[in-house]
């Protein structure tokens, strides 16, 4: 058959083209048969012509155009078929072959419409129109003509127009068209929304980021198209197959057709009507669909499941992956610091602990001082106000607080400096913390050492989950990362992690990717996509934290994980799997009725109109086999 990759031409009528060619060739072929049986053969033939030009222009012209270029293709061999059967009065044969041919052309563009469209209908889901507000009035624009920097108003219930920050206002977005999320995420003042995305049951105001041919929902349209243009391993090895096979078919063809003749076996007529059944049977039609079926049905599935893959080479990759190494910062982890530990002195309230520590902390923009003061605010605790805040670069920052001077910070700021002394008992809670690997901070309030606090960047709520599904997966988990050893190592027991290489810099992260290639073949490397890149690139397959669509990510990894959620990593691989497990059930459906049809045909088993049958069927099987990974569920592979 004549494929979009081959033959990148626009349907004649619409995009209903194929069908109704297909449908008029039909309509033909019946009356032409009618006409024959009320002997009237000068009505038939006239008929017939017509059904042979409806089902037959195109496949004749893709064919005269690959002949033009020197090659021999299933177009050519399929014309070739009719013709020869017309040759031999075999008229209605010879139609219902380009009939079959064509509903065969016409279901494949559909199953690859299909597949194309799941991902191009994302690009429909932001609004045509935008409510600006501008001076305190709002009007309504076209949505293409946002700009950046204006305030769109999002009704409650309503697709947010634009990618931008929430100005205004709290809400929930359903975020599932992009990132693959189940649940509605929560919004507040200054958290990023995109194009196309759902907002709840408040009012928000969006200041615009981006203008609207570049959202991110655009962007995911425009990578995936890229990617389908991209032929994966076993699409290019169809398609070298191909070129080398159809020769060979005219070759046996016209062996079949003169042979027999010559040695006696058969008559002219006989040889040359199973030399076209066998023309007919032993194009791989079927082949040359079988892969961009299943594959272009894979990437509209793993967009619509939050994961962007960058081509059906990658999605392949992906299927044979045995081991994966992941960065910690950003990736195990949250990348945040949060406050995981608060240990007050005897005689202290952790209350007055966290108010003193998060009102001095409150001065610095330092993530660990906005760990604090963020766990102060989850507790409930009222924060009161810091004066003369003084920061003291890399080891803490000191204030006046309820009218005590009040300093927070690394255990090395104190007995320097003029800075107070800590007590032996403070060092036994300081070495506790720091046996689990947190980063620790001493509140000392006038002469008062209030307590110590343990900030830590945590593992991802999914991360452990995530590691032992790809364990069940057969797949090996290692850790590479700069972090140091006892930090490493407290992140992977949290979440299950054996192997651990840590203190690596970008260029030994290098190496280990190569030595678990070496050892496993196939490996995966996870990381934020920015300074892991040169890892990213060493391994099979390169997959990076979305953070939902930076310009980085999407540009640094061969597979984006849109959410940031790691579970969607096992997910993405057991979809690689059932990927190259369809193109295998199709290649073995598609070439085993060839070899079937070949001696049958030859032998005079199955004739023409049989042969048509079987071979368009089974192009058709393997279309709506390809098709079925549009609703396929990670549950299906485990």
């Amino acid at each position: 058959m004549h494929h979009e990759d081959e033959h990148n031409h626009t349907p004649i009528l619409s995009r209903y083209g194929d069908a109704i060619w297909a449908a008029l060739c039909g309509v033909l072929l019946c009356a032409g048969f009618l006409a024959q049986k009320n002997d009237a053969p000068e009505l038939a033939l006239l008929l017939y012509g017509g059904s042979y030009l409806a089902g037959g222009w195109e496949p004749m012209l893709a064919g005269a155009r690959a002949l033009f270029k020197g090659r021999l293709d299933i177009d050519f061999l399929m014309v070739a078929a009719a013709l020869g059967a017309a040759s031999l009065g075999d008229y209605a044969e010879g139609g219902l072959l380009l009939l079959l041919f064509a509903t065969g052309h016409a279901l494949e563009r559909f199953a690859l419409g299909r597949a194309r469209s799941a991902v191009a209908a994302l690009s429909k889901l932001a609004p045509d129109r935008a409510r600006i507000r501008k001076d305190g009035v709002t009007t309504i624009v076209p949505a293409s003509t946002v700009l950046i920097n204006d305030e769109v108003l999002v009704l409650p219930a309503e697709r947010i127009a634009a990618d931008g920050v929430v100005l205004e206002g709290n809400t929930y977005v359903d975020q599932s068209p992009i990132t693959g999320e189940s649940m509605p995420v929560a919004k507040n003042v200054g958290d990023c929304v995109f194009a196309g995305t759902l907002n709840g049951d408040a009012q928000i105001v969006v200041r615009v980021t981006t203008i609207a041919s570049d959202t991110v929902v655009q962007r995911m349209v425009r990578l995936v198209a890229d990617a389908q243009k991209s032929k994966s391993r076993a699409e290019r090895a169809a398609e070298k197959f191909v070129r080398v096979y159809v020769p060979c078919v005219i070759t046996a063809t016209v062996i079949a057709w003169v042979l027999p003749p010559f040695v006696g076996w058969l008559d002219w007529h006989h040889a040359f009507l199973r030399a076209m059944s066998m023309i007919v049977g032993a194009s791989p039609c079927a082949l040359a669909i079988s892969t961009p079926a299943a594959v272009l049905a894979g990437l509209a599935r793993a967009a619509r499941m939050g994961v962007l893959i960058k081509g059906g080479a990658h999605l392949e990759a992906l299927g044979t992956i045995r081991a994966v190494a992941m960065d910690k910062t950003g990736t195990l982890t949250t990348g945040k610091p949060a406050l995981v530990a608060v240990m007050p002195s005897p005689g202290v309230e952790e209350s007055e602990l966290l108010r003193f520590a998060a009102a001095v902390e409150s001065a610095s923009n330092h993530p660990i001082a906005q760990a604090v003061v963020a766990g102060a605010h989850a507790r409930g605790i009222e924060i009161p106000p810091c004066d003369e805040a003084v920061l003291a670069r890399g080891k803490g920052v000191e204030g006046i607080v309820l009218g005590e001077r009040v300093l927070v910070g690394r255990p090395l700021l104190f007995g320097v400096d003029g800075h107070p002394a800590l007590q032996r008992d403070v060092f036994e809670a300081i070495n506790a913390l720091e046996a689990r690997a947190l980063t620790v901070m001493v509140v000392v309030a006038g002469t008062r050492t209030l307590g110590v606090l343990g900030v830590a960047d945590r593992a991802r709520p999914e991360a452990r989950a995530a590691v032992e599904q790809l364990r069940l997966e057969g797949v090996h988990v290692a850790m590479l990362t700069g972090d140091n050893q006892a930090t490493a190592q407290a992140i992977a027991r949290e979440t299950t992690v054996e192997q651990v290489e840590s203190d690596l810099l970008p260029e030994q992260k290098i190496e280990s990717v190569r030595r678990l290639l070496a050892k496993y073949g196939s490996v995966a490397m996870i990381g934020d996509g920015v300074n892991d890149a040169p890892a990213l690139a060493a391994a099979t397959v390169g997959i990076a934290m979305g953070r939902a669509g930076t310009d980085v990510a999407l540009e640094a990894a061969d597979v984006v994980l849109m959410s940031d959620e790691l579970l969607r990593l096992p997910d993405a691989i057991a979809l690689g799997r059932a990927t190259r497990n369809m193109v295998r059930q199709n290649v073995f459906i598609a070439m085993g009725v060839v070899f079937a049809l070949i001696p049958l045909t030859l032998l005079g088993i199955v004739p023409l109109w049989l042969a048509v049958v079987c071979h368009e069927g089974s192009t058709v099987v393997v279309a709506v086999n390809g098709l079925r990974l549009l609703a396929w569920k990670p549950e299906a592979i485990r």
